[in-house]
């Protein structure tokens, strides 16, 4: 295995206050931490990682509330902009990081969730399985309801998508709002699981999707091509026109 991996949830234009991003936050991260141990933990980011091991975070509401409270963590956009790891060492090997973006009123920028998952090792053997994955994925939806949400390595994303256009492909889990519409039947092995009454998980397969197997390519794209006519497969946010020179 070596590609790398990682979980992300986008939504559009969300104007929400410090306070809301932290009600969010502390409902993702207290879900998160259920998913496996390896995110029982969290700090701040830091450019010194001395400094940072130094920053662990209690991920609770009024952490949060104090936390997005601060300049630094407040989006050029207007929303909140707050980075979070495992505090596993060596950086990248074991656990993982979380970017958020959140509350921002603009229009053309997502709202996000990101987490990446480790370098290819033992660290993300231990993590990339169905059952983690799942519960990351539906503590992403749970705590921020996004548009769209995928699980995938950046090799399948690249096979399936030219542009990477958030919205716009799927992934080995791929997580769509009921405000998107319907999910059509889809070919075996893919299995499609409610996310209480949030929206709808598609699950390509049992086990990791990977760009060097054609099998998965092959699925993956037909499974787009069946969800694209319906108008699921649409661009969280629309990119903003190229002034005429």
């Amino acid at each position: 295995m070596c590609e790398t991996y990682y979980a992300a949830a986008y939504w559009g234009c969300r104007p929400e206050s410090a306070l809301e991003c932290a009600r969010h936050a502390e409902t993702f991260f207290r879900l998160l931490s259920t998913c496996h141990p390896d995110y029982s933990r969290w700090y701040e980011k830091h450019t010194s990682r001395k400094r940072a091991l130094q920053l662990q975070i209690e991920p609770t509401y009024d952490t949060f509330a104090r936390l997005f409270g601060k300049k630094e963590y407040e989006d050029e956009e207007g929303g909140v902009s707050f980075d979070a790891w495992t505090g596993h060492v060596p950086v990248n090997q074991e656990g993982g990081m979380v970017m958020l973006r959140c509350g921002t009123p603009a229009e053309a920028v997502p709202n996000s969730s990101l987490l990446y998952f480790p370098s290819p090792g033992p660290g993300l053997e231990r993590l990339l399985t169905l059952p983690v994955l799942t519960g990351v994925m539906r503590a992403m939806v749970l705590a921020w309801e996004p548009d769209w949400a995928v699980s995938v390595s950046g090799d399948f994303r690249d096979a399936l998508s030219q542009q990477g256009s958030v919205g716009t492909f799927v992934g080995w889990l791929t997580y769509l709002s009921r405000r998107r519409g319907e999910i059509p039947p889809l070919p075996e092995p893919v299995r499609v699981e409610p996310v209480e009454d949030k929206g709808s998980l598609i699950i390509l397969g049992p086990e990791p999707l990977s760009a060097a197997n054609p099998e998965h390519v092959a699925l993956g794209h037909r499974v787009q091509q069946m969800l694209a006519p319906h108008g699921l497969l649409r661009r969280v946010v629309e990119r903003r026109p190229t002034p005429e020179p």
